[in-house]
């Protein structure tokens, strides 16, 4: 099956979105939901994913970058700097978790999936007795117990992962909290120009200079100027601990006054600063009282 999407979408480049995982993922599905006309193209890692956008095999990659109950996805806020791509439109998914086996009717003991899976689904295991068992991926945990020779072996994968691989689903929405969102963001190689109608959100990156008071006197150009500031995470660049660097998002674009005079400010007290990208707002971040 990945081999049959992977040549699919290397026929129609313009039409292939990368996603890594195997097929039944979420990324997966999001694809799908996303653009339901799209050729989604099986990545074993967010690398390959990015790759497969750089040298022109598939038109974009669809990446979650950050959960509701989890936070950020591990790594993805040093591969975006480092790809060269652009994020070109966000999109929010609901994680719903569905177990499921060779029969509907089996004598479940065991489930199998990716660990944050069998952590949004504990309190549902735990009650039934169930035994999880981590696994890789959500989709090729499905794969593996379609495979199995177990009776009492089941996964917890998305439903279309039980299409994928003829399993039944024995259960749906069985996580723990309904409040599961995934968001994802679009790769391209080219930047986006969003319709001039409708908000919009900037996310860049960028490293103060290692001084007392450096980043205090970064964020001030934002409040001043009345930018709305969405999300403010750190992370270590190399191994020596001197040089922090920050993922950003904000509500506007460059272009927009406030938001250049921000900017400008912003890397008064840098020593770098990148856009990563200017993209549709798919959810709104400012809550009207």
């Amino acid at each position: 099956m990945v081999r049959k999407m992977t040549e699919k979408g290397t026929e129609m480049p313009e039409k292939a979105i990368a996603f890594q995982g195997a097929p039944g993922a979420n990324s997966h599905l999001a694809a799908l939901e996303y653009a339901p006309d799209c050729l989604p193209v099986p990545c074993f890692a967010f690398e390959d994913a990015i790759d497969a956008v750089k040298q022109g095999t598939a038109e974009s990659a669809i990446i979650p970058i950050e959960n509701s109950l989890h936070g950020r996805v591990a790594d993805i806020h040093f591969l975006l700097p480092e790809s060269g791509l652009y994020i070109v439109d966000e999109y929010f998914m609901p994680i719903r978790h569905c177990l499921m086996a060779k029969s509907a009717h089996a004598n479940i003991k065991t489930a199998m999936s990716h660990p944050q899976a069998l952590g949004q689904c504990r309190h549902y295991l735990r009650k039934r007795g169930i035994i999880p068992v981590a696994y890789a991926d959500t989709a090729a945990a499905a794969a593996f117990v379609a495979q199995s020779d177990d009776p009492h072996a089941a996964a917890i994968a998305p439903g279309l992962a039980a299409q994928i691989y003829d399993l039944e689903p024995v259960e749906d929405a069985i996580e723990d909290s309904p409040d599961n969102i995934t968001r994802f963001v679009v790769l391209a190689r080219d930047a986006a120009t969003p319709a001039a109608s409708g908000p919009v959100m900037t996310t860049f990156v960028f490293e103060v200079k290692n001084i007392p008071a450096a980043l205090y006197k970064a964020m001030g150009g934002f409040a001043t100027n009345g930018v709305n500031m969405t999300k403010l995470e750190s992370y270590q660049q190399g191994s020596s601990f001197a040089a922090t660097e920050f993922f950003v998002d904000i509500e506007g674009a460059p272009g927009d006054p406030a938001v250049d005079r921000a900017l400008e400010e912003l890397s008064f007290h840098c020593n770098s600063v990148r856009v990563l990208g200017t993209y549709r707002q798919a959810r709104p971040r400012t809550i009207k009282s």
